[in-house]
């Protein structure tokens, strides 16, 4: 039986570094980082294929209407979605892949491949959090404090992930997540024997409670 590749789902607060880690791991390690498909207009130097596939609405609506997406969403006026020819086809080929998606498309995806990994990344504190949002420099507090009440509504899905990665020192929280997705890999292509997971509710209740504190 040829080895397969393992599925990783992350997810995150807006803020907690998501992105930088996932460029640092793809770097480092050559995983799979599906593309996802997007109806919103292209950023300045961002490329058709590369950070997005740039589809018409019309487009988008075609492929959800035959089924060709694993998971979909709409946010903020624009559609956001995985194809899933990709993922099926890097999967097949005993790659690792991937997906950096928001909460509602990674619960999706676990209806589709139960055998997935769902990984919940987050700053040590919610006051680390507001921090790195307001050190982007890019957004007013109007909307930091948008996206601090959103972190609010998003911290009640941490229990349904299996791994959350605390993203504190880059370098480390890298090598955690390839040795989450190499310990997978070997539990789902040798024994596949249940997932062993650490009790983080002890660290949600503190972020959740902490998050309303700052926004009570």
């Amino acid at each position: 039986m040829s080895k397969r590749g393992v599925l990783t789902v992350i997810s995150g607060f807006s803020g907690a570094g998501k992105g930088t880690l996932m460029k640092k791991l793809v770097e480092k390690y050559q995983y799979g980082l599906s593309v996802s498909a997007t109806t919103r207009t292209p950023r300045e130097g961002e490329v058709h294929g590369r950070e997005y596939f740039f589809l018409s609405r019309e487009e988008f609506e075609q492929m959800i209407d035959r089924k060709e997406l694993i998971e979909w969403a709409e946010y903020v006026g624009n559609y956001y979605g995985t194809p899933k020819t990709y993922v099926e086809e890097q999967l097949a080929q005993g790659k690792d892949v991937i997906l950096e998606i928001e909460i509602q498309g990674a619960l999706q995806v676990r209806d589709i491949f139960p055998e997935a990994s769902l990984v919940f990344v987050t700053p040590p504190t919610a006051k680390e959090l507001r921090e790195r949002l307001v050190s982007r420099g890019t957004e007013d507090i109007a909307a930091i404090d948008k996206r601090m009440n959103r972190a609010i509504e998003e911290s009640k899905f941490m229990p349904q992930y299996d791994y959350i990665v605390i993203n504190d020192k880059l370098e480390d929280c890298v090598e955690e997540l390839h040795q989450l997705i190499e310990k997978e890999e070997q539990r789902q292509n040798s024994t596949n024997a249940p997932r062993e997971t650490k009790d983080y509710k002890e660290f949600i209740l503190k972020i959740q409670k902490e998050l309303k504190e700052l926004y009570a």
